[in-house]
């Protein structure tokens, strides 16, 4: 699979996130992003801690039959 850099991100939606490692799921050894939010949330706080699949994290997805990458890395 697709190797992943460490720091910062741009989702597709626009907020700004930190990619701060890869995990393994204890059960299924799946690669999970573990990455924070860079902004405030009045639901999650502040520098929210997220997980998602790291195939799901490098994918593309279609916005107006336009494919763009759903999280765009932007710098360390």
């Amino acid at each position: 699979m697709e190797e992943l850099k460490l720091g910062k991100y741009k989702h597709y939606k626009g907020k700004l996130y930190e990619v701060i490692g890869v995990a393994r799921h204890s059960e299924t050894l799946e690669e999970l992003v573990v990455y924070k939010a860079l902004y405030e949330s009045e639901e999650f706080g502040k520098n929210a801690i997220w997980v998602r699949p790291k195939k799901m994290f490098l994918d593309t997805i279609d916005i107006n039959g336009k494919k763009i990458l759903r999280f765009k890395f932007i710098e360390k």
